[in-house]
């Protein structure tokens, strides 16, 4: 580590240092009688307000990886790669529909997952179980993927070399995280999350102002761009992309900001935060702000092409083989250091934010929906919360390992698989708020066929440094286009829902109990709980 940059490294110490201390003074904030309760240590005491929501659902969402990798894509493929910009604009129309109408069953019924809402709803733990296994699945590698983002940085900052020197700040930044997330649950991220966001703000509109500046300004920027895009692969012999989407790549472009839109707010990790919320109109009012992440994601997405007409900085890129890397070489290339630094600590710091949310997420899926569900039913609140944060220390190291003993790009090309799994769950969580008209075998049904079939169709696909899982389309059955993976499994998964609901219906096969009701879809936090008798209330097909 002989060229290591001080000041950089000093600064990106000092948040790492600042942000630690606050996750455990974290453990004070807004405390209830005890943190041992998954309402209290899983949910931050579903107190948060709108301006404490607003931070964490924006400092879950828009994460390291999404700082590195959505301008990676623009860099790496041009146009194709802002398909992010419009995904997240379509999905909080979906938020403002779907999230007060499940915080609010969840509110009156005490669920800390989307899988207790789903055992609930449906009256069946098997389909809770699957709820659950496909969200802890689809963690694992997205956790994964914020070491990736703060490797990144490390490695421009000069911090490399082999073995145990190179993967101890890893370590040391991953044992942090592990401390205060286990002392102070949910309340962690959502207090270090107002430095995230602040640092993410505050870096972008100084690169979209300074570095056009430095380079040439944005005319030059798109010119060489489009020059350098059109050049051919040399691992294709096919152009990387364009500064437009064509004719070739408009389905791609569509299915994947409408499938990833549906995944959005089903992930378990937003879910947890929307949870958290102290009333049912934060989460309205947060589907309405919430879009000005959106903004910053398009400027943010434009440093993809300044990394791409900076040929120092394409240089790095190709030399190291690693898109990921073209962000952090873009700020070193352009920033004096001490603004390099704060733009690392920015990356660094919205890596532990999500990360924290993840696995908290993570651990309640496993504890409530595995362990609780089928080993220890009569588990006291004080003993779900230790197993949870037994299991969200397992989920961090797991995916330490991961990243740590695997190739970057297996990390990444798996990180697609959790979008195709998390979109499998929509129709018994997004559309069993509205409508308990499906079956529950039809539902468990819809979702192996979608899980099966986007697992497969996701295996058989390649790119120039995969043999497997190399991309997230792949060729729509009877339709002579490309599209997202995750939205056919989808199409596939609601026609076998359908059919076997009808089926099911007809032959009158046993469905289970709902024990919700429909007022309970428009509680506020001011209304009393559910009475015991208002659980196992049986409804219509179509109530709540």
């Amino acid at each position: 580590m002989k060229d290591v940059k001080g000041i950089e490294l000093t600064i990106f110490v000092f948040f790492f240092v600042a942000v630690t201390v606050v996750g455990f003074a974290a453990a004070r904030w807004r405390r209830g009688q005890t943190l041992m309760h998954l309402d209290e240590w899983g949910l931050g005491g579903r107190s948060f307000g709108t301006f404490v929501t607003w931070f964490l659902l924006g400092g879950d969402l828009y994460t390291a990886y999404t700082f590195v990798a959505v301008p990676a894509a623009v860099f790496a493929g041009g146009a194709m790669g802002y398909w992010s910009v419009p995904y997240a604009a379509i999905a909080y129309p979906i938020v403002f529909l779907v999230g007060p109408r499940l915080w609010s069953v969840s509110h009156r019924h005490g669920y800390v997952t989307t899988a207790d809402f789903v055992r609930g709803r449906f009256g069946s733990k098997g389909l809770g179980l699957a709820i659950a296994l496909t969200g802890i699945l689809a963690m694992m590698p997205y956790i994964a993927l914020q070491l990736v983002g703060i490797q990144a940085v490390l490695t421009v900052m000069g911090v490399t070399g082999s073995g145990l020197a190179r993967d101890l700040p890893l370590f040391i930044a991953f044992a942090l995280l592990a401390a205060y997330t286990y002392t102070s649950g949910l309340r962690a991220p959502a207090l270090i999350s107002f430095v995230k966001d602040t640092l993410i703000y505050l870096t972008i509109i100084v690169a979209v102002l300074y570095i056009p500046s430095r380079i040439g300004g944005w005319g030059h920027i798109f010119d060489a761009s489009q020059a350098s895009l059109a050049k051919p692969n040399p691992a294709t012999g096919k152009p990387s992309g364009s500064l437009v989407t064509t004719s070739m790549t408009h389905w791609a472009y569509g299915t994947l900001a409408l499938g990833s839109s549906l995944a959005l707010f089903i992930y378990p990790h937003t879910v947890t935060g929307a949870l958290a919320a102290g009333r049912r109109d934060v989460i309205r009012r947060n589907a309405a702000l919430l879009p000005a992440y959106s903004l910053v994601l398009g400027f943010l997405a434009l440093l993809g092409y300044m990394a791409r007409a900076t040929p120092e900085v394409a240089q790095g890129v190709a030399k190291a083989k690693n898109p990921q890397l073209a962000v952090p070489l873009l700020f070193d290339h352009t920033f004096p250091q001490w603004l390099t630094g704060l733009a690392f600590a920015a990356i660094g710091v919205g890596a532990l934010v999500p990360a924290a949310i993840m696995s908290i997420a993570a651990s309640n899926l496993f504890t409530r929906n595995v362990y609780t569900a089928f080993f220890r039913p009569d588990a006291s609140p004080a003993e779900e919360t230790r197993v949870s944060q037994l299991v969200s220390l397992l989920v961090k190291v797991g995916a330490l390992v991961f990243v740590l003993g695997f190739d970057k790009s297996l990390a990444i090309n798996l990180q697609l698989l959790g979008g195709i799994w998390v979109v499998q769950t929509f129709p018994a969580l997004a559309i069993g708020v509205f409508t308990r008209w499906f079956h529950r075998w039809a539902l468990l049904a819809g979702w192996a066929v979608g899980m099966v079939y986007g697992t497969w169709t996701a295996y058989g696909t390649s790119s120039p440094t995969q043999k497997h899982f190399g991309q997230s389309i792949a060729d729509i059955p009877l339709i002579d286009h490309k599209g997202y993976i995750a939205l056919t499994a989808f199409v596939f998964n609601i026609a076998v829902a359908v059919v076997l609901t009808l089926v099911f219906r007809l032959v009158k096969v046993p469905d289970g109990q709902d024990e919700t009701t429909r007022a309970d879809y428009t509680a506020d936090a001011s209304e009393a709980a559910a009475e015991p008798g208002d659980s196992g209330r049986e409804l219509s097909p179509a109530a709540g």
